[in-house]
């Protein structure tokens, strides 16, 4: 993977210190994936995210009032290769699924890897987008053809909660 010269002397690895906290997330998920499917499940979760190692890990859950645990991150910055290698586990299984690896370029996140969907291989993209203080849009992607065709399954879009102070 090519990447840019670190710029203002940043190597990537605070790229994602802006997970840290805690974040409304509202889902957009294909019930079915790579079946041309258009049916899309929405629900709504609560994302709270940490530093580890330094700040060279991160992790986050996401935590839905229905359903409980629906998974969390673990994110590694290597310095030496300047690459991100985030990881999922899933509550269906507790199985840490292979790494997606990349690097932030111009405000947008891309991480991309291999794993299997329903026994065939496939390559997996996040992106990362229009990240502010108070916001963030997160989107996977499978390809069954290599990386020519790419369908999103999963979108998230985080909020920064908003608290009322009581005045008395």
């Amino acid at each position: 993977m090519d990447l840019p010269p670190a710029d203002d002397g940043n190597d990537g690895r605070h790229d994602f210190n802006f997970i840290t906290g805690r974040w409304l997330v509202s889902n957009r998920r294909l019930k079915r994936r790579l079946a041309g499917c258009t049916d899309w499940e929405t629900f709504e979760a609560v994302q709270d995210g940490a530093l580890l190692l330094g700040g060279l890990g991160n992790m986050n859950d996401l935590v839905t009032e229905d359903r409980g645990a629906i998974g969390m991150a673990l994110r590694f910055f290597n310095p030496q290769e300047r690459l991100w290698r985030i990881y999922w586990v899933g509550q269906n299984d507790g199985v840490m699924q292979p790494p997606v690896a990349g690097a932030f370029a111009g405000g947008i996140g891309r991480f991309e890897g291999h794993d299997t969907h329903e026994g065939r291989p496939v390559r997996v993209r996040f992106l990362w987008t229009d990240i502010t203080p108070g916001s963030a849009r997160w989107e996977q992607a499978f390809s069954a053809d290599g990386g020519r065709h790419w369908e999103t399954n999963w979108v998230m879009k985080l909020t920064r909660p908003v608290y009322h102070v009581a005045h008395h």
